[in-house]
């Protein structure tokens, strides 16, 4: 495994930073921990975290708090400075990807089996490290390489992204039911984002043609193409122009013909409602 951004450890101690600027604009609005997190709303122990530096906030979070202590905007543009995830690691083999989704204008995927990485809540993540890792140090240093990943995405200047989920991500169960939940819960607000569009292609139609796996089309800037595709810790690209116009049109005509973004949300809070009353939808 190779250190994400290595060469910039200091950048670590931002988080903190983007902590004691909250703390300095909370103090001075004259609220206290609870009142902060009344008007976010969130827990008193999650604005602590924040100005702790060791919980990782949306930078809808970031918003909320310059509008309701008058930042101006402050919060906002010191989230996008922040290296939230300094040196985490990701596995030799899926580096190459990594980088490719720091660097991409747009990211197309289809997932099956299991919510993709870009999406997962940080309880889902960690669950399913859990079954294979046995070792919490580890778990979390995966689980923090995970999210350090979405942290472009869900910027408000992130890329494109579009993902077809099959609909066994939603009944293949991970953890608890509150695991699910919350996943549940993760995907309808990430979804609601200008450049995420989340659709769920249902079991109940056969006559849908899937493609043979997971896959992922990425954009980068200079209008390379590739086609990427992932099996048992190893990631297969094609820069092939035949293959990537081939799993194009198969991901274009799987995605017209799956639900809306708008029905999708509305099945996935079904589960949500399901996995609520601690059972399987």
């Amino acid at each position: 495994m190779t250190p994400r951004n290595a060469t910039h450890r200091a950048t670590g101690t931002t988080a903190e930073m983007f902590g004691d600027v909250l703390k300095y604009l909370r103090e001075a609005a004259g609220m206290t921990q609870v009142e902060l997190a009344k008007l976010i709303p969130c827990d008193r122990s999650y604005v602590a975290r924040v100005e702790t530096g060791t919980s990782v906030p949306p930078d809808t979070f970031a918003a909320k708090c310059d509008e309701v202590l008058g930042g101006n905007g402050l919060l906002a543009r010191l989230w996008l400075k922040v290296d939230w995830y300094p040196d985490v690691e990701h596995p030799n083999w899926f580096e190459r990807r990594a980088q490719m989704e720091s660097d991409c204008v747009s990211l197309r995927e289809y997932q099956e089996g299991v919510v993709p990485g870009l999406l997962q809540s940080e309880q889902y993540a960690r669950t399913l490290f859990a079954r294979v890792i046995h070792d919490e140090e580890k778990v979390e240093e995966r689980v923090r390489a995970r999210l350090s990943r979405q942290q472009r995405f869900l910027s408000t200047e992130g890329p494109f992204y579009v993902v077809v989920l099959d609909e066994s991500c939603l009944r293949n169960v991970v953890g608890a039911p509150e695991v699910m939940r919350g996943q549940g819960e993760h995907l309808l607000s990430v979804g609601k984002r200008n450049n995420i569009q989340i659709q769920v292609a249902p079991a109940d139609r056969p006559e849908l043609v899937r493609p043979r796996g997971s896959m992922s089309l990425i954009t980068l800037p200079d209008d390379q193409k590739w086609a990427y595709a992932e099996a048992l810790d190893r990631g297969h690209f094609s820069a092939n122009p035949t293959v990537y116009e081939y799993q194009l049109r198969t991901y274009d005509v799987l995605r017209a013909d799956s639900l809306s973004a708008r029905e999708s949300a509305t099945l996935i809070g079904e589960f949500m409602e399901g996995y609520g009353h601690d059972r399987v939808a």
